[in-house]
């Protein structure tokens, strides 16, 4: 078998043509074409130097061993179980399906194909993601009993397939199920108990333009996302509380601070004036008892995604989206819309 692995694209969308510009990078991968239903997106690659095929059943019989399916949503399904049939391996652009129900039948094809069948998971090499990671993992706050992760941006949803329930759009399907990934990668032995979700619909009446979702874990921990697309002033990236401290991930590029109790000891507080009124309870502490600390500067390699990939076809090393993975992050999104739709707590064990 070579070592180079014979790679194709379906879909030359945005996300498509980034997959083709990252994989013609790397000395493991030989982009053998795309291909793409419309025609003007066939053209675009053709004038990158990009190999165009003329169908999806003339991509799958040139020699392709993996294919990365970057089209619409509501299509993963039936490219992916077409492909596993025809003896391709196979990486989905999130979210994977719209239902449980279609990924027990893409993960079925892959078990009796013996095929490869993963998900792009690319917001697990995010660096605000790994430095609040990192921050869990070296209990720097002590126990931690909250964490809110949001996304904010002030445009509506993209005029684009996005904004249309045919197509899977909506920002459950589009940002909700990364940094719902990012939630359960973070609590991978600690199931969901509950989940409670309201959808917004402030710029578009067909699908949810914004999601609000509290996560409890069986260990106490509350993980609140929020997705938003109508918001003028963003809030932190992360915000995370533990016993000994708060961690403020303000952004993309690491700006935020860690700040820690220093001096237990020393709990009086002196009355403040707050409003119409005095409290000791909300007084600030004093700067002898608390510190600043710079946020870990964790930095990651996206390509370490394809790295594995090709770890798995030619070695054996075991895929790093797994099955059992999607499956949980598909039963947390589908209890996402039956609470917002129900207007209640979804109690679960996921």
């Amino acid at each position: 078998m070579p070592d180079k692995i014979n790679v194709a694209v379906v879909g030359y969308g945005g996300m498509g043509a980034h997959h083709v510009r990252e994989l013609l990078k790397m000395p493991d991968y030989n982009v053998k074409g795309i291909y793409d239903i419309k025609e003007e997106r066939q053209e675009y690659a053709r004038q990158n130097g990009i190999h165009s095929y003329d169908s999806l059943d003339e991509l799958l019989a040139d020699g392709v061993e993996l294919i990365t399916i970057a089209t619409y949503n509501e299509f993963h399904k039936p490219i992916a179980i077409r492909a596993m049939e025809a003896g391709v391996n196979v990486i989905s652009e999130k979210p994977v399906t719209l239902s449980l129900a279609d990924l027990e039948e893409m993960i079925e094809a892959s078990e009796r194909t013996g095929k490869l069948f993963t998900v792009h998971q690319n917001r697990r090499w995010d660096d605000d993601f790994l430095t609040a990671k990192k921050i869990l993992e070296d209990n720097t706050l002590g126990k931690v009993f909250r964490i809110e992760s949001r996304v904010q941006g002030s445009r509506g949803i993209p005029g684009d397939w996005r904004a249309e329930k045919v197509h899977g759009g909506g920002m459950v399907l589009d940002w909700g199920v990364h940094l719902l990934d990012q939630i359960l990668m973070l609590n991978e032995n600690n199931p969901v108990v509950s989940v409670h979700a309201n959808l917004t619909y402030v710029t578009n009446d067909e699908v949810d333009d914004g999601c609000y979702i509290t996560l409890t874990f069986a260990n106490g921990l509350v993980c609140y996302v929020e997705v938003a697309t109508n918001n003028f002033y963003s809030l932190p990236r992360w915000y995370i509380l533990g016993e000994n401290g708060t961690a403020v991930i303000k952004d993309w590029d690491l700006n935020g601070k860690i700040v820690m109790v220093h001096d237990w000891d020393k709990i009086d507080a002196v009355p403040i004036k707050a409003g119409a009124g005095l409290t000791k309870t909300m007084a600030p502490r004093t700067n002898e008892t608390i510190k600043d600390v710079p946020l870990p500067q964790v930095r990651a390699n996206w390509s370490d995604y394809y790295i594995n990939i090709h770890d798995v076809l030619r070695n054996g090393a075991k895929q790093i989206v797994t099955h059992d993975q999607l499956r949980r992050s598909m039963k947390v999104i589908e209890a996402v819309f039956e609470s917002a739709e129900k207007n209640t707590v979804v109690e679960c064990n996921i």
